[in-house]
């Protein structure tokens, strides 16, 4: 990934250097059962332990003459070692290494991702509590539906974003397994004992049953984890990009001291963050579908896997870390216009008020269908007229007033009644999540 959507904590990680050094300590940990087993001879742990050391550069070069990375590896830990270097990779085959380091790596990077989801979910949390009062329009199909509260919507938002961690753990305890199993899971030439405390060691469980590799469904479940959660990341983000358009001017992006939002018009302050997202959540889905095209390998193993995953690994865990800090910026630093949201849900007359005259009308008497007819035909006046007024028109109508009092008209209107559930729904969501 580019260093524009890096963070180094993560990045470190998967460097060349973060690799090999994974799986040199794979190595140590099988070393370290056998011995403890009794298949090397004593000593040679520590041995191994205080000389094993390797060179990236030299690695590269070997690689270049040898056409194998872990035999370039292996070569370069043991120009170190010396001789007690005999007694790496015994019965082990490339993937043994390759996917319990991998493991390794995932677990590091997963725990990383964990600690910045949930600083996000709790920015959005904190700001849901500031404003589960604070009315603004719902809308359904981008068009004015009836209130709510914001709070409400970031209420939603931390729902779908703790489900995206549940999901998002289950993916990571499941690839937290290593094999030292051999030639196509066979143990032919290891112990399968050398396995279960190697990966105690490792902080891993063994896998419960492998072929050459461990199978790329636990792979496959980890980038559809993330494609999930960075769709909601989309999904808050266009949300957020609505509310910071010029005619609606509910929500904004924080907009800094000398920031310049146009080369040509300087007026121009852009949800310029949300839009990143949005671009960065595309990349992050695309790397679903090659993982899970890397599922199906011939037989016991092949490695048309190993070049799609040499990227997307990587790749993955860094934009997607990289768009959840961003995401927490946004959300910690977001202007809310208050006023603006409740200028806007008092457009057109409180045109969005028609359900509550509707039902009001059946409550007094008058059939649905006839209600409707006489509100809509309001509504419809007030939407389409550039000074529509819808209440002042409801008011003026002796077919409606006939039946409703100046003060079942106000309860009809009155906004706060609308979303005087708000903070209950906020408290059962509360209480569901710390059940």
């Amino acid at each position: 990934m580019i260093e524009r959507y890096s963070r180094p904590e993560m990045t470190a990680l998967w460097t060349q250097q973060a690799k090999y050094q994974t799986w040199l300590a794979v190595q140590l940990a099988v070393l370290e059962a056998q011995e403890a087993l009794g298949h090397t001879p004593p000593g040679t742990t520590k041995t191994v332990r205080s000389k094993a050391a390797f060179d990236v550069d030299r690695i590269d070069a070997l690689e270049v003459e040898l056409k194998h990375d872990v035999i370039a590896f292996l070569t370069s830990v043991n120009e170190h070692v010396g001789d007690a270097g005999r007694y790496l990779h015994q019965g082990m085959t490339s993937s043994d290494m390759i996917d319990t380091a991998l493991a390794l790596q995932i677990r590091d990077a997963g725990r990383l991702m964990m600690t910045s989801l949930d600083t996000l979910i709790d920015t959005i949390s904190r700001r849901a509590d500031e404003h589960i009062g604070t009315v603004k329009m719902g809308r359904s199909h981008g068009i004015h539906a009836e209130p709510t509260t914001f709070g409400l919507t970031l209420l939603v938002w931390v729902d779908e974003l703790q489900r995206c961690r549940e999901h998002l753990q289950l993916a990571l305890d499941h690839l937290a397994v290593g094999q030292m199993s051999g030639p196509v899971g066979t143990y032919s030439a290891i112990d399968p004992q050398v396995e279960e405390k190697a990966c105690a060691i490792l902080g891993l469980k063994p896998a419960r049953i492998s072929t050459q590799i461990i199978q790329r469904d636990r792979h496959a479940a980890l980038f559809n984890a993330f494609g999930l959660l960075a769709s909601v990341l989309e999904q808050c983000a266009i949300e957020i990009r609505h509310g910071q358009r010029t005619e609606v001017m509910e929500l904004e992006e924080a907009f800094s001291k000398g920031q310049k939002g146009s080369s040509a018009m300087p007026h121009k302050r852009n949800p310029i963050a949300s839009e990143n997202l949005t671009g960065l959540a595309r990349l992050v889905r695309s790397y679903a579908l090659p993982a899970m095209e890397n599922v199906a390998l011939w037989h016991e193993r092949d490695i048309s896997h190993s070049s799609v995953e040499r990227v997307i690994f990587p790749d993955a865990f860094i934009v997607l870390h990289y768009a959840l800090h961003r995401f927490n910026g946004v959300m910690d630093t977001l202007v809310v216009n208050v006023d603006r949201m409740r200028a806007n849900v008092g457009l057109k007359g409180h045109v969005a008020f028609s359900q509550q005259v509707l039902v009001a009308l059946t409550q007094a008497g008058m059939s649905r269908e006839e209600a409707y007819r006489l509100v809509q035909a309001h509504a419809h006046e007030a939407w389409l007229a550039n000074d529509g007024h819808f209440r002042r028109a409801i008011e003026a109508d002796p077919a409606i007033t006939s039946r409703l009092d100046e003060k079942t008209l106000a309860h009809c209107f009155d906004e706060q009644r609308m979303v005087a559930h708000a903070q209950t729904i906020a408290n059962r969501f509360k209480a569901a999540v710390t059940c």
